[in-house]
């Protein structure tokens, strides 16, 4: 006799799996957005490693070196252009042309749709992570992650969360092109202030106390505590269970804004057409 639950995850796999391999179609055939994916992360760990100093200062005797601040950050850039800036796009050039109504009426759920649609770009932004920790540990002299799995649920937790931000940055999205405004805060703010480019060990404490607030700092810290075994991309590196001491506070943060993300979504998100 056949399970009806294992029956309906079955089914409910099939159709994303459908969805998504029709949304892989349409993100190839879209070669600016392809080109930002692909080249944007990677290329921007190349030139920050060109132009960066070898080290950072992050107190009157300690310094970090520049090297795992950049690898980390390229991972950071994966979850925005990869994930963020192309699900924006994605969403609002779906449901413009009606496409996200239309799939409203099959036998795909909300959610199904979202998530679906997102595939793509996730499993894209898990391959290109995957190839940075690589050029980090050959390239950059990196050690080999600290911790295995808190590095995991770092990039998975920023993959998910700029997923769901994307869903929230298409509320305010009119058309595709105004996609380059709607997303510039979050992309500014991240870059900025969640350690992509420059320490918050390196920042003033009270801003990065201020940038420790942002949606992306949580994954970004476990990204550097899972790889790297330092938090705040500080100089002393810890393994064991002092990894999972540090991590589980950004684990904690992570979950709230991943949450808080998905809530909105669900609440705030546009089916239709806004013209």
């Amino acid at each position: 006799m056949t399970n009806p639950m294992h029956a309906a995850f079955v089914g409910r796999g099939a159709r994303m799996t459908a969805l998504a391999q029709a949304e892989m179609i349409m993100l190839a055939r879209n070669r600016s957005a392809l080109v930002a994916a692909l080249v944007l992360p990677l290329g921007s760990l190349w030139l920050l490693h060109s132009a960066t100093p070898s080290s950072f200062n992050v107190g009157q005797h300690e310094t970090v070196e520049a090297g795992g601040v950049l690898a980390t950050g390229t991972i950071g850039m994966v979850f925005l252009f990869v994930v963020y800036s192309t699900l924006v796009n994605a969403y609002v050039a779906r449901r413009e042309g009606m496409v996200l109504k239309r799939l409203q009426t099959g036998e795909l759920t909300d959610g199904e749709i979202l998530a679906g649609t997102a595939l793509p770009a996730a499993g894209l932004a898990l391959g290109q992570c995957a190839v940075v920790i690589g050029i980090g540990i050959t390239v950059l002299d990196l050690p080999v992650p600290a911790n295995a799995v808190v590095l995991l649920i770092g990039v998975l937790s920023g993959t998910v969360l700029a997923a769901a931000l994307a869903a929230c940055s298409s509320v305010l999205t009119r058309t595709v092109e105004m996609a380059q405004l709607t997303t510039m805060p979050v992309l500014l703010a991240s870059m900025a202030g969640s350690g992509l480019v420059f320490p918050l060990a390196a920042m003033p404490a009270w801003l990065a106390d201020v940038c420790r607030l942002l949606p992306l700092t949580p994954s970004m810290e476990m990204v550097r505590i899972g790889w790297l075994g330092v938090v705040g991309a500080g100089t002393s590196s810890q393994t064991g269970t002092g990894v999972w001491s540090m991590a589980l506070p950004q684990i904690g943060g992570a979950v709230l804004w991943t949450a808080a993300a998905v809530w909105a979504a669900r609440r705030w998100f546009r089916w239709e057409s806004r013209k």
